[in-house]
This record gives C-alpha cells, structure tokens and sequence, in this order.
C-alpha cells in the first residue's frame, strides 16, 4: 500500500527593523528630531506598503518606540492583525512610549496563546562593562509568544533586537558625550562595551532558546536584527548551528538558519542581504528555525519552503521614512496530521 503523503498548514512570517518608528512631535533621542506630522505620515505609509507586501501571518519587529505608531502601520497595510504588542512602548495613559531605546515587537493574525518579554539576563551572565558597570538587563527585551495555527498546531515566535556594533561612548544624563570621541583608544574602549553588550545578550538568549526547546517537541522562531551575519560569534552564541556537526544530540537545542534550510525547490538568488554598511551588503537580520523543521530529523514537524529579501530600497538613498535595513520573510510548512 503506498505511504500517503503528509497534509502541511503553511505558515508565512517575516522581521523588519523599522528604524525608529515613533509617533510624530516626541523626541526619541536627545541628538535626534522628532518627526513632523508630515514625515510621520510619510513613514507610516511607506512601512505600511512594505507590511502590504510580506503579508505575514506572524510580523516580528523592531526599533519601535510607540506602540500607537505600529498600530497606524498596520492600519495603512490594509492587513488585519488582531494581535500587536510593544511591551515597554505601550502609549496608553500613563504609558508614554519607550524611553532610552527602543522596543521589539510582534503582530499577529494567528491565535495567541501567551506572550512573555525577557528584560533580566539570565543569572552568571552578567558582565561588568568597563565604565558602565554591570550589564544585567536587555537593552532591548526579546518578545516570546506562544501562536495557534488554524488546524491546532503550536508555535513558539520571538522577536529579538540584539545590541549594535556602534561604539558606545560614555554620556551624561542629557545624553552628551563626556569622551574623546576623536581618540582612537577612547573609540577602541567603546567598541569593546558594545561587543561586551552583544555577547551577554546572546549568551542569555542561547539560555532561552535552551529552556524553551530541551526536550519539547513545540517548534520555535527567532527571528530579528541580531546585529551581526549568521556565522558571527554572537550569532552562533544563540543558534549553536555548529556543535551538530559533531554532536548529533544537540539538535535538540539548536537553532538553524532559515535561508540554508530552504527546500530544493527554492529559487536561492544572492541577493541574501537585509543592511549595507559602507557600501558592503551584510546579512544583520535573520529567521531562524529549531530543529522540527529540518528534513531528515527524528522529530521533524515541517520545512522551509522558501526564504525571500526585500530589500530594493537600500539603494533609494538614507531617508528617515525609509528603514536601513532589509525585511525577510520565510516560508514554513507544518503537517496537520
């Protein structure tokens, strides 16, 4: 008798670093002007074009500092999304927004089960910077949520922002710098704080994604701006792709990328950049995926259909209604039976 092919729900979800998306009139950053009614309403209706078009069923993103203002992207897309939170930039009284930096979110139009943000490193993570002290909290918390498909599949989602490789320089409380920013071993001191920064949030995470995958079968995406390509150190810190290689066992707590995961079917075009840093493409934002959607595994659940990059807008020139970086969006198959 032949084997009958299994039936696949298919799922499409996709990460957008929206570069400071804040409501219009209210600084964000001391060295930064708020936006006027008229550049607000050029941002929202651009990002609601590029929302348009990856028509995700679940939307992780970033560099978000009000709630209210995703919610006018959203309404500019034409998409219905009954599920989108910002935690920490929430605009209801007496909530003003994020403060200090930005927020992650995530929009939905699948059934949220539950919905958990990770502002605390994880205990023995903590590092001392030098002249910041202890840097024992996410400058910008990972989202989780637990989403229902249509047919009853679980999914775990998270949207992460992960410290930049920008220097961080020291500041007084208005936000001026109280270093030599023109001292090269001043410029060096800074670069280390902030790759300090990265490397605690990307250990803290890789204990996240541990708890969450050790033994459970429920699959899990994290997807966002990590800040650096996928083989970087602080990448591998949280996916840990690599120790499969010789420990077959640590599938289990392994994330992979979703772009090398893509079926044989799919079109791989190498156009696979989401930022352009001087002049160089650079891969800074990612989907990855645990291992209940690799082909061949004991506890495969799905696949990776396809793994798309928008990003023809890099090359339209800095404009602060455009984001700087590119949006993915992934294709994924889970069986209904």
């Amino acid at each position: 008798m032949p084997d009958i092919p299994p039936n696949y729900a298919t799922l499409f979800l996709a990460t957008g670093n929206l570069l400071n998306l804040a409501l219009p009139n209210r600084i964000y950053y001391e060295n930064q002007d708020a936006y006027t009614q008229h550049e607000y309403e050029r941002k929202v209706a651009w990002t609601g074009e590029r929302i348009h078009a990856l028509n995700a069923d679940v939307l992780a993103v970033q560099e978000v500092w009000d709630e209210a203002a995703l919610k006018d992207v959203i309404a500019a897309s034409g998409l219905r999304y009954d599920f989108v939170s910002v935690p920490g930039a929430e605009n209801a009284p007496p909530a003003n927004g994020a403060q200090g930096t930005p927020r992650v979110g995530i929009a939905t139009r699948l059934h949220v089960e539950g919905v958990r943000s990770f502002t605390e490193l994880a205990p023995g993570f903590v590092v001392d910077v030098p002249g910041l002290g202890p840097h024992a909290r996410f400058e910008r918390p990972p989202l989780l949520a637990t989403l229902r498909m249509k047919h009853g599949q679980a999914v775990n989602v998270m949207s992460v922002h992960l410290k930049s490789k920008r220097p961080k320089f020291l500041q007084d409380a208005g936000g001026n710098a109280i270093e030599d920013r023109d001292d090269r071993k001043v410029a060096a001191r800074a670069s280390l704080r902030s790759l300090m920064m990265r490397g605690a949030e990307a250990a803290a995470l890789r204990c996240i994604v541990i708890d969450l995958l050790q033994g459970s079968e429920l699959p899990l995406v994290v997807m966002g701006d990590f800040n650096d390509n996928p083989h970087s150190v602080t990448t591998q810190l949280v996916a840990a792709t690599s120790d499969v290689a010789y420990d077959k066992a640590a599938r289990d707590v392994a994330l992979f990328n979703a772009y090398e995961m893509q079926g044989e079917s799919a079109l791989k075009k190498d156009v696979a950049y989401s930022h352009i840093h001087q002049g160089y493409p650079e891969v800074l934002d990612q989907i990855l995926v645990s291992e209940e959607f690799m082909p061949g595994s004991h506890h495969n659940l799905g696949d990776v259909r396809r793994v798309d990059y928008f990003n023809d807008h890099l090359h339209e020139g800095r404009d602060r209604s455009r984001s700087d970086h590119g949006f993915v969006r992934a294709l994924l198959r889970l069986r209904t039976s």
